[in-house]
Formats: C-alpha cells, structure tokens, sequence
C-alpha cells in the first residue's frame, strides 16, 4: 500500500493523557515507529508539540473522544495538518484494544491516506457555535421550567392553560403574580387579561377557581424566578453573538433570513454550524450528507433494506425541521407547495424532513452565490409540468362521471 506521508502521528487521547506514536519511514526506507505518553495538562501538550516538531511530523490524526480533544486541537493546529476523525471509522482489530495499539492503528492508517477528517471550523466560528448552543440549552430549560409550572397550576386545580394559549404570556404572567401575592379572587384575576384574552373572561373566571396554598406560592414563585433568570441569560447571549458576528457571518445571516421559515435566530445557529464557505462542499448533496439530512442506502443481496437518514450533527438537524415546520406554513410559497405535495402521500414527518433537505439546499447555493433567495412560486409544480397535470385532472373528472372537452384559453389583450 502507497505512503502518502512520510513522517506522521496518531494520537489517542483520554481525559489525563495522550498517547502519540510516530511512524517515520528513515533513509534507507524502513518504517520506524516510536511510542510516548503525554499529560492532558497545558506544559505537557507544548511538550507534545515540540517533540512531534522535533521528529518532523507533519500530519497528525485523532479520535474525536468527547470534549477532551479541543485543547489538543488548540494547541498544535498552528504547526500541523490535524484530521480529526469519527471514531467509528477507525475500529480496532477485536482483541488487540490497548492504548498503545490505538495510536499505532491511527498512525498507520493516517500514514496510507485511510483516514477520512470530520470538519472543525474556524476559531470565530468554534466560537458562535458555543454561544448559539447555548442560548439553545438554555431556551430548552426555560420550557422545561415552564412545564414545571403547568404542573403546579394543575396541582393547585387552576386551568389557565385550558383558556390561555401561553401561560407565560404576559397576561399568564401578571395573572401568576398575583397568585404569587396571595390574591384568589377568580373575577378579580380574569380582569387581569389583555387584549385578545379579555374575550374569554367568563371562561377565564371559572378556570382561575383553585385551590391555591402557601406551598403552591412558594414554588410559583421560585419557578417564575427561574424563568425570568433564563429569559435574561439568552439575552445576554444574544447581545454576545451580535458582538462576535462580524462580516461576513453579519452579511450572511441577512441573506438566509430572505428564505421562507428563516429568522434571524435560525441564521444564526445555520451559520454557527455550516459557516459561510461552501467551498469545503463539493456540492449542495454533500452538505446535506454531512449534515444527516439525505435517504441512508442499506442495500443487500439487491435489496434495499432501509433508507433511513443517515446520522449528522443533531444541533443543526433540529434547526432545520423547525425551519421546515415554519416554511410550511408560509402561504403562498414554493415551500408549503412542496410541503402539501409530499405530505399527501408520505406523510407529515417524512415531508418535514424532505423539506428541510430542500432547505439545506437552497442556503447552500445562497452563500455559495452570495445571492438572496427567489421565490418560485406556490404554483411552480403545476407550471413545471402543466401537461402532466391536465391529464391527471382530466382522469379524475372523468372517473367522477363527466365527459370532459378541454378549450384552450384565449390570451388577454
């Protein structure tokens, strides 16, 4: 088997320590490998990049083993080539599983071009992935906080969220504050909704009727806190991300919010995991690979076994479903047509999913085109092919009964 690089590393890395083996192909050329183990401590990763500096290693490879690979990343991206490679890709031969036989096997199949990286982005942008992740733990945990509450108000046999839509509306709030005060008249609480809400007072009388404790206060008001401490967070949060979104992630994000289903928090996180340049994809389907957003192939004996999507990063498939759900219900779009289309006939969830691989598609030939989104249409399909569609129309008409004579439209003056 060919060597493509002369002198390399694999590294297999733990939470204390790095075990690195050098392979090196000398003069005469025999291969030659060497064997150390190194500290996860700051003094001993500059070590480790000196002695592979020392050896003249050029490339190096890694497993991707929780968060523990990052300082090591951190630390020798400015002086080698580093893969950083799915661990499923690089199996051990069963009953060979040491340390010291990992970073050999990494080694080895670094050194013959085996190995394939995974995409590690940019400091900047490693940088608003962290910062949109979080935002979007802490939105998780504001719901969850909210779920609590509803559970409380139910304990307490109040049916505010019966009338209301949002019990953390801001008529639910003050509504919830009161409670908090120790106010339990249900005619003097309904008189506290707002706007479209005031239309349901009567009902809102007989659902504020409960039986509300000092017990159900005091945890109301702790889990109200908790919300409010949250909603802040994401706003400091999102202030940050508007600090660090400099040009052109800033230019970016207008151009992606021209598309159906898009707001500016969902470009944001859009970009915090893709990036902006497209080049590292061939094309529009390789991103939608990478991203785990395209039909599996499990073929065996000529049979398709399944075609399931295939696995990708969960913070940017979540994202697109949600972007999904909302271009759906965009009116008059290309978007919710594709979404009627596929929904008739394989489901609401599986035409979720392929809307949001259109989705992918469309912001990949965005950024790579610097261009804004343009609509299409909500009746593209029916002009894409508008023969095919008379005739289904027709056999359907005539199928019901009728006898059909078609009579092409004059054009307007």
């Amino acid at each position: 088997m060919d060597i493509l690089y002369p002198c390399c590393a694999g590294l297999d890395v733990h939470k204390d320590t790095v075990v690195v083996c050098v392979r090196r192909v000398d003069a005469k050329g025999k291969m030659r490998q060497q064997t150390r183990t190194f500290g996860a401590m700051t003094g001993q990763l500059l070590e480790l990049a000196d002695w592979l500096a020392q050896e003249g290693v050029t490339h190096a490879a890694m497993e991707s083993t929780g968060v523990y690979w990052k300082p090591i990343w951190n630390v020798l991206e400015d002086q080698f080539h580093i893969l950083l490679v799915n661990a499923q890709h690089i199996k051990q031969v069963p009953g060979r599983k040491t340390d010291v036989k990992d970073a050999e096997w990494i080694a080895q199949l670094l050194q013959h071009g085996l190995l394939r990286g995974s995409f590690v982005p940019a400091p900047p942008q490693r940088a608003l992935r962290e910062l949109t992740r979080q935002r979007r733990q802490l939105i998780q945990a504001k719901a969850s906080v909210a779920n609590r509450i509803q559970k409380v108000l139910e304990d307490a046999n109040i049916k505010l969220g019966s009338v209301a839509s949002d019990v953390l509306g801001v008529s639910g709030r003050e509504m919830l504050r009161a409670l908090i005060a120790g106010r339990d008249d249900p005619e003097a609480l309904a008189e506290l909704a707002r706007r479209r809400l005031r239309a349901k007072i009567p009902e809102l009388r007989l659902a504020l009727h409960g039986r509300v404790t000092e017990h159900h206060r005091f945890l109301l008001r702790l889990l109200l806190e908790e919300v409010e401490q949250h909603e802040a967070w994401v706003a400091r949060l999102t202030a940050r991300i508007g600090e660090v979104l400099t040009s052109p992630l800033a230019e970016a994000v207008g151009r992606l919010a021209t598309i159906p289903g898009i707001d500016e928090r969902a470009a944001e996180n859009i970009l915090a995991e893709i990036g902006v340049d497209m080049s590292r994809f061939p094309g529009a389907g390789h991103l939608a690979s990478w991203a785990g957003m395209c039909s599996g192939n499990r073929e065996s004996a000529g049979k398709r076994r399944s075609g399931r999507t295939t696995k990708g990063g969960r913070w940017l498939r979540a994202t697109l479903v949600r972007v999904a759900w909302a271009a759906s219900h965009t009116k008059g779009t290309y978007l919710q047509a594709q979404y009627r289309r596929l929904a008739g006939r394989r489901g609401k969830k599986r035409a979720l999913v392929a809307l949001a691989h259109t989705i992918l598609g469309i912001i990949y030939h965005v950024l790579k085109g610097g261009a804004t989104y343009r609509e299409l249409g909500a009746d593209y399909f029916d002009r894409l092919d508008s023969e095919r569609l008379t005739r289904a129309l027709v056999r359907r008409l005539e199928g019901l009964g009728h006898k059909v004579t078609l009579q092409p439209q004059e054009p307007a003056a």
